[in-house]
């Protein structure tokens, strides 16, 4: 592993380990794949990780005011992956769809006709998100493992690619940007990557953060120390609860790690029932539509109020009846 500029490389046999050792507060529910398209293999000399890399984030920050480069990971040509964006901020890769999000940039143009993805970038692409899949213990399908071509630009809506979408992450990604090439195609080599079986791990509740930064300490009380391998939960994050004791929240599964429980909010997790679901403004059906859902997409529901639910910090409601917990 390198440090330099603010980012680690690594390779595949190093992000396992990386990524199974990091801890993490924020609930992850989906895993982003996309393509860069600048930078593409033109651009990669074979030692310009970190300098392609700072140029992005310069042009996220710069150019599109971001706070920070917009992926948590970038992976290169030669199969070398590199860090981005803290994984307790969400990305900012695909417009209405960033929370509980994980978002991987591939480096290069995988449109058809383009840069033609080399095996080792393959490997490490298939790896890093089965690595992913592990650590946030699901199992991959498309509900799980998006592409950003399945998102309307201007809406934010999934409608896997019938209108105003990208072609990212190209249509030669993996043989295709379609979801059913992704079923086909993709997939399959992620499930087959997977080393261990989907852990059984027993939430007793989800909570998101209301205070600016949480403090995780290692024990239920302000007299335990903070915790040092990992860094405070930020506002909104969606912790996962394993125990609650005088007050507190255990947030991991694995080890001694403590949040009060006054600078939380309880959420409850869900599944869109149904097709073509409408987010709104407000309770019902006089607001107007903001967005869309699909049939298994999942959520959170912050309130709920004359037989609708809140499913965001924001103002978006969804009828009740159409989500399952």
């Amino acid at each position: 592993m390198e440090t330099k500029l603010g980012f680690t490389k690594m390779n595949i046999s190093e992000f396992r380990t990386y990524i199974s050792q990091l801890r993490i507060a924020r609930t992850i529910l989906t895993i982003q794949q996309h393509h860069t398209y600048i930078p593409s293999y033109i651009h990669f000399k074979g030692n310009n990780h970190f300098e392609l890399q700072r140029g992005m984030k310069n042009t996220h920050i710069n150019q599109n005011g971001l706070a920070d480069i917009g992926q948590h990971f970038s992976i290169f040509p030669d199969g070398e992956i590199l860090t981005g964006r803290s994984l307790e901020k969400s990305p900012a890769c695909i417009y209405g769809n960033n929370a509980n999000s994980i978002c991987i940039e591939n480096v290069g143009y995988f449109d058809k006709g383009h840069d033609e993805m080399t095996d080792a970038q393959k490997e490490a692409v298939i790896v890093v998100t089965a690595a992913l899949c592990e650590k946030f213990n699901f199992t991959p399908d498309t509900n799980k493992i998006v592409y950003h071509h399945w998102f309307n630009l201007a809406t934010g809506k999934r409608n896997n690619g019938s209108g105003n979408n990208k072609s990212c992450p190209g249509t030669n990604f993996f043989d295709g940007n379609k979801v059913e090439d992704c079923e086909k195609n993709f997939i399959p080599l992620v499930k087959k990557a997977i080393e261990k079986e989907e852990e059984i791990i027993s939430v007793i509740r989800y909570a998101y953060v209301t205070a600016s930064t949480l403090n995780i300490r290692i024990g239920a009380g302000t007299r335990y120390a903070l915790a040092t391998d990992r860094s405070a939960a930020l506002f909104g994050a969606i912790l996962r609860v394993y125990q609650e004791k005088d007050g507190w929240y255990k947030i991991s599964s694995s080890a001694s790690h403590w949040v009060s429980v006054k600078y939380t909010k309880e959420v409850r997790r869900a599944i869109v029932n149904t097709d073509d679901l409408n987010i709104r403004s407000g309770i019902g059906t006089k607001f107007p539509i903001v967005a869309k859902l699909m049939k298994g997409q999942e959520v959170f529901v912050y309130e709920e109020k004359s037989g609708w639910v809140k499913i965001d910090l924001e103002q978006k409601w969804v009828n009740k009846k159409y989500i399952s917990e």
